[in-house]
């Protein structure tokens, strides 16, 4: 699992991140270009991920809330698979870490004991805290928003120690069955990487999204609210440039640490008995509508990377099929021949491995909140994406037609407002 990694299929990023090893995995099975989390912020789209339940099901709408007490009896994916036999292991962050708390504390929230018989988290030596060069570009305004490029190798960096750790472990189990989670935390910021891969990306090759002068304008509980929103509105285009150079940056170090883990699977020959996944817990705004973060309702923040390999599968396909991040424990229950401990809110994707042609569902749902009262439910079905608001405020877009959504349509096709305003309905209510 990476961490704020957004699906670069879009218009101007699609040639720019160099991600050699995703495209080794991609060789071996399925992308899948319609994938959706449920809630496109860290802890409440990892934890909808690992229950099988939606953030209304679960209740975890932000990263305060602990899966564990909102949900003490649930069973998580790596538990069924523990309860069945495997060894469950976690490296990095799986479930939500939180800030600021020390290792014990983050393992507790890895759910150590319950989903993994261990569990361990990194962080970076006293070299790689070194920042040869960077700085953070709102001036201090957001302390998250910093960029650097940093002395040391891969290994004093959390994702490299991640990367070293689930290889050890998988030479270590040998044949014994397991569960590994192996959690990257880039390219999630402060933006920081090794400068070696900061020197893959020159400044002037960087070019920065432009929203166009004829895009509609959105409320800012959609996207700009805030003091994000503030900060982001006084960065220039070279603040812009920084900002999305270090994001390459920290892409491509992580996909040089999934190469380390691919490269176990080579020299193991375990491809032909491993379930391998890749996905990131949401996708990311890299500029557009002046935004650098997640928590929308938009393509960019709700859609995210999706690759399953599987032994019996053929590689290097590709589907367009509606899919979402629920989907992913029913589709592994059913490749283990496990049984679901709880209903589950999603489908086995296994009609899809086996003819990536196939259609398995026609919608995709995803929930932003704002306050106690206010929140926001959208529905991406193959055309449209649809937000309606719990204030009564909608939007529409068409995606057939404009992919980026720059453009709102609700009042030029009210009969599909009403159409997708009637699915949302048939939500399960969100949960206090």
């Amino acid at each position: 699992m990476a961490d704020d990694f957004r699906d670069f299929g879009g218009a101007y990023t699609k040639e720019l991140v160099k991600t050699p090893n995703l495209d080794r995995l991609r060789a071996h099975g399925i992308s899948f270009e319609r994938a959706y989390v449920q809630y496109p912020v860290c802890n409440p789209s990892r934890s909808s991920m690992m229950t099988g339940l939606r953030a209304e099901q679960t209740g975890i709408v932000g990263n305060d809330l602990k899966l564990r007490e909102k949900l003490p009896d649930i069973v998580t994916l790596p538990q069924l698979c523990k309860m069945a036999g495997w060894q469950s292991h976690a490296f990095g962050k799986l479930f939500h870490l939180g800030g600021g708390k020390d290792v014990q504390a983050k393992q507790a929230w890895m759910d150590l004991g319950k989903s993994w018989h261990t569990a361990q988290a990194y962080e970076a030596t006293k070299a790689g805290k070194k920042i040869l060069e960077g700085r953070n570009v709102t001036g201090g305004a957001l302390n998250w928003c910093q960029w650097g490029a940093a002395d040391g190798t891969d290994e004093d960096q959390p994702d490299g120690q991640i990367a070293a750790a689930t290889v050890a472990k998988i030479k270590e189990l040998g044949d014994t069955p397991w569960f590994i989670g192996c959690g990257f935390m880039k390219p999630h910021d402060p933006f920081i990487a090794p400068k070696k891969y900061f020197d893959l990306y020159p400044m002037d090759s960087i070019k920065p999204w432009q929203d166009p002068a004829d895009m509609t304008p959105v409320r800012k509980d959609s996207v700009g609210f805030g003091a994000y929103g503030e900060a982001f509105a006084k960065l220039t285009d070279h603040d812009w440039r920084e900002l999305l150079r270090a994001y390459c940056a920290g892409t491509t170090f992580m996909d040089a640490q999934l190469g380390r883990v691919l490269d176990v699977l080579d020299e193991r020959k375990l491809w032909d008995k491993t379930i391998v996944i890749f996905v990131s817990d949401h996708g990311y705004h890299t500029g557009e509508r002046q935004w650098w973060n997640k928590n929308t309702l938009f393509e960019r923040a709700c859609r995210a990377p999706l690759i399953i390999a599987a032994p019996g599968m053929k590689g290097a396909q590709v589907s367009r099929s509606l899919v979402e991040f629920v989907d992913l424990y029913p589709t592994i229950t059913d490749l283990c021949g496990l049984k679901m401990p709880h209903a589950a809110a999603g489908v086995s994707l296994l009609p899809v491995l086996a003819s990536p042609t196939v259609n398995v569902k026609e919608e995709a749902y995803t929930l932003v909140t704002r306050s106690p009262k206010l929140y926001g439910q959208s529905v991406r079905t193959a055309r449209w994406r649809f937000n309606h608001w719990s204030d009564g405020h909608r939007e529409l877009y068409d995606l057939d037609a404009d992919p980026e959504e720059l453009h709102e349509v609700s009042e030029q096709h009210a009969d599909v407002v009403n159409a997708l305003a009637a699915k949302i309905k048939g939500l399960p209510s969100i949960q206090p």
